[in-house]
């Protein structure tokens, strides 16, 4: 199981909350995608093998790439690296974004998963956010994506921001079920330093997030969901049999990777990889033979913290036999010694696996904290 994620450091405009990788200006898109297939060529060998089984296109807003970008992008892949239609192709988009045209591109490129960002079915919400398209293009673009026969679709939700009652959560739940879409992805807004949200919020213009209201809305959602028939594999996502999200499902278990992109990251088992996060510096980079990324040999301790933080989020959780067979048998007394502490409130155990309850899940990563060596 391996994957290659692509990221497109492009957006119309800056969500409030953002702080991902991306520029609004889209005059230097060529340039960076000349790079990005170039880094294509230059990582052919970054894998141990050429199949791979999940392509994502990440960001910023892949559905920007007009037909001639995405084109050449996808046929340096093919130069380069092998997959099957049972493969995951996954592109990241906006509703405005997804025209009927656009659609018909995709498809014929042969992206199998839409991954749209709706975030919100309140247009004062989505105006507060700053996103490019209002709640009825939402709708419009799901139906459109349908009927072009698109079957594996993931929508992105926003929760916890001042605009969120209990209430309206449950509104916006419902009706992101009626659209009948294979896959939810839901998380918490999180106030960023350096955002314009977080600057307002340092201001004392906007309100912080409301923990105790957020937990609130988790929970809901999480039994709302899982009594509509999607399964709560990971913390933030929510899939319907046979929907989980291959490519980052992936992540979470600890397959390989290669990131390609400005900031993309990448993982071969021994070392973790990330690029500049600088458009103008990345392309020029790549385009002068220069280095563009920079390396770090991971420990033992590293790659046993990495497996607790990405098990511990997941349906199928830590295996105490996994950490002794991969770690040592010091590693697995220390696992064992402190996960009792949250047994069986916070976490349950079955076969030496380790799973996160409902209630647990509100405290993944201070769960996860305490358990790191």
């Amino acid at each position: 199981m391996q994957g290659i994620y692509i990221h497109i450091p492009f957006c119309k405009q800056a969500c409030t909350y953002c702080d991902f990788h991306f520029s609004t200006l889209l005059k230097n898109k060529t340039e960076v995608v000349d790079a990005i297939c170039k880094e294509i060529e230059l990582r052919k060998g970054y894998l141990e093998t050429k199949n791979i089984n999940s392509i994502y296109f990440g960001g910023g807003t892949p559905s920007l790439l007009d037909k001639n970008e995405l084109g050449r992008i996808f046929e340096a892949l093919r130069k380069y690296f092998t997959w099957d239609k049972s493969a995951e192709i996954t592109l990241e988009c906006n509703p405005d974004d997804l025209s009927s045209e656009k659609l018909d591109e995709l498809k014929a490129f042969g992206i199998n998963r839409l991954s749209i960002g709706l975030q919100s079915f309140n247009d004062e919400e989505l105006k507060w956010m700053n996103r490019a398209h209002n709640a009825k293009e939402s709708e419009a673009c799901i139906k459109l994506a349908q009927d072009k026969g698109f079957g594996n679709i993931t929508i992105d939700l926003m929760y916890g921001s001042k605009f969120q009652s209990l209430e309206s959560w449950e509104k916006t739940l419902l009706k992101a079920l009626s659209l009948n879409v294979q896959h939810i992805s839901s998380y918490n807004l999180t106030v960023e330093n350096k955002t314009a949200l977080g600057i307002s919020v340092a201001k004392g213009l906007e309100p912080n997030v409301d923990d105790e209201k957020s937990s609130q809305q988790f929970l809901l959602m999480a039994e709302l969901l899982e009594k509509n028939g999607f399964v709560h594999y990971e913390i933030s996502n929510f899939g319907k049999p046979d929907f989980f999200a291959v490519h980052n499902s992936n992540y979470w278990k600890g397959a390989k990777y290669i990131g390609i992109g400005p900031s993309a990251h990448s993982y071969n088992g021994k070392e973790r990889q990330w690029n500049i996060a600088n458009n103008s510096s990345y392309a020029k980079a790549i385009s002068y033979n220069l280095p563009y990324f920079e390396i770090e040999t991971l420990t033992p301790d590293n790659r046993y913290n990495e497996y607790i933080l990405t098990g511990l989020r997941t349906i199928w959780g830590c295996d105490l036999n996994f950490i002794e067979e991969n770690f040592g048998r010091s590693f697995a007394e220390h696992f064992e010694k402190k996960i009792k502490n949250y047994l069986p409130e916070f976490v349950t155990e079955n076969n030496s696996v380790y799973v996160l309850t409902k209630k647990g899940r509100l405290f993944a990563d201070k769960i996860a904290g305490e358990l790191f060596v």
